[in-house]
């Protein structure tokens, strides 16, 4: 029976470093307030003049050929995880796709926010499982900087920009791979995480720009109420329909939202923290991309058979959590 893996991963970071003493000049604000809230120190930010998420899609997708050997024509499927296309339309996939040549594949866009990475993932499982693609590209491209008002104290220390991409191939070989995903999706979070203006119910205008309207929206209370809540459920969900305990578990990799979360989240499951594998100090928050950055920063950490939970919670709210037997 097939089954698919992540035979390959790569992540690109843009080169300039907003750190927290920069950002105590723009906003009110300090490096001991953000640490002990969030626990970031520092985060990327791509300043290139005209270029968005796509730019470090390409920069992600062309380490991961790179680093698999796989020619770009090979690649039949590309799926892009993003809150921040490069425009309404076309897909930010297609403009990846363009940019590495990869003339053969199809591609689209998933909107799942912070949880895309897992969303997509699965999606991939699935088309590999079907026999349709035996490559298919799952790439995250996050530009949070081009939804961050650099003047709301709460939120403009939480995000950082960043991309990752995974190839997805079938295998045989039983017991590796993804093997189980729980994903969940309540309307109840609207109000409390988005973007109030710019789509279709409030398209741009004068007035939503000058009300701020066109930025992030958070209520921080309630995500993180949530946040806590849904990844810690639905890792132990996925835990016990595969009969895991913690003990069977090599590390538990959360989307990187915020540290307080993410103890939160491994205290209440009983992981310790040396099986929580966290970048968020110097990353902050990149959205879908998080977990597949910190992923391939550990990657000379991880070893054929570990046994991950990958778990993620964003807008909508969108949440899950994936059990992934690593080999690569």
């Amino acid at each position: 029976m097939l089954n698919a893996r992540i035979s390959g991963i790569a992540s690109y970071l843009p080169d300039d470093i907003l750190d927290n003493d920069m950002l105590s000049k723009m906003v009110d604000t300090n490096d001991e307030w953000i640490m002990t809230r969030v626990g970031i120190k520092q985060r990327h930010i791509l300043k290139a003049e005209g270029e968005g998420s796509s730019y470090l899609g390409i920069k992600a997708v062309e380490r991961l050929l790179e680093s698999t050997g796989d020619k770009p024509e090979d690649v039949e499927l590309i799926i892009c995880a993003t809150s921040n296309p490069d425009y309404r339309f076309p897909s930010t996939a297609s403009v990846i796709a363009h940019g590495c040549n990869l003339v053969n594949a199809y591609g689209y866009d998933i909107q799942a926010a912070c949880a895309g990475f897992i969303v997509a993932l699965q999606d991939a499982t699935a088309y590999i499982r079907s026999g349709m693609y035996k490559k298919v590209i799952v790439v995250t491209a996050e530009k949070m900087s081009s939804m961050v008002n650099y003047n709301d104290r709460a939120t403009c220390p939480l995000f950082g920009d960043g991309a990752a991409a995974v190839m997805v191939e079938p295998t045989e070989e039983e017991g590796v791979g993804v093997i189980d995903a729980v994903l969940h999706v309540d309307g109840v979070g609207r109000d409390h995480l988005l973007m109030k203006a710019g789509g279709s119910v409030k398209p741009t205008t004068h007035e939503t720009v000058d009300a701020g309207e066109n930025f992030l929206y958070q209520e921080g209370r309630q995500v993180y109420k949530h946040a806590v809540t849904d990844m810690l459920t639905s890792s132990l969900d996925i835990m016990k329909r595969n009969n895991l305990t913690v003990d069977d578990i090599a590390y538990l990799i959360p989307h990187q939202a915020n540290m307080r979360i993410i103890e939160a989240v491994a205290d209440r499951a009983g992981v310790p923290a040396e099986k929580v594998l966290v970048n968020i100090e110097h990353t902050g928050n990149t959205s879908a991309a998080s977990i597949p950055i910190c992923l391939d920063e550990y990657r000379d950490k991880l070893k054929k058979g570990d046994k991950l939970i990958l778990t993620a919670f964003g807008a909508g709210f969108t949440w899950g959590a994936m059990y992934l037997v690593w080999d690569l």
